[in-house]
């Protein structure tokens, strides 16, 4: 391809773009039934401490759904990994009520408090990308946490509050740690 026609094609892409985003909303909608509070929204910390609050809590105390949606962009998707038995690796993307369905229930009845124990963060602009290790415990004041692992989420900052867009997660296995660049930071 020559010099001429990928400029031509940079110039069709970048011109679609234009055109796609100038029939999109000048801004966010929120979640129905969700409204953020500021302060969770107002920082990069805050938003990360939101996301962690919002999902633990003691067992039997039902979780602040309705903040949880509150950090979330539309469409939205929480994608947990696994091994099967054999040990393939798998995932399954799911939207917020998916999750609220897929986890709620055991989050509630065992008790679950998840912390951020190290982060690394990338930005382009209003792209971001933050790889968010965490230990999780049943009762905050359990010794030792019974598991532990990375979320990779991207975050959007849209100028005015900042938009959790994906959060996709692997825990910790004996044979694949948490790198030691992701720990301690925060």
């Amino acid at each position: 391809m020559n010099r001429g026609t990928m400029t031509t094609r940079r110039m069709i892409l970048a011109a679609g773009a234009v055109l796609l985003l100038g029939t999109a909303s000048p801004s966010i909608a929120q979640q129905p039934g969700a409204r953020a509070e500021a302060a969770d929204v107002e920082t990069l910390d805050g938003i990360m401490a939101a996301l962690y609050e919002s999902i633990s809590g003691p067992a039997g105390t039902p979780r602040d759904w309705d903040r949880l949606r509150s950090l979330l962009a539309p469409g939205a998707r929480f994608i947990p990994t696994g091994q099967t038995p054999d040990g393939a690796t798998r995932l399954r993307a799911l939207d917020v009520d998916g999750y609220v369905e897929a986890a709620g229930p055991g989050l509630v009845a065992n008790g679950f408090f998840e912390t951020e124990i190290g982060r690394v963060v990338e930005r382009f602009g209003p792209v971001v990308h933050l790889m968010s290790a965490y230990e999780s415990r049943n009762a905050a004041d359990d010794p030792e946490p019974f598991m532990r692992g990375v979320n990779s989420i991207q975050l959007l900052d849209g100028g005015d509050r900042w938009w959790i867009v994906t959060i996709f997660w692997a825990n910790e296995t004996g044979d694949r740690p948490i790198p030691q660049r992701l720990l301690g930071g925060g």
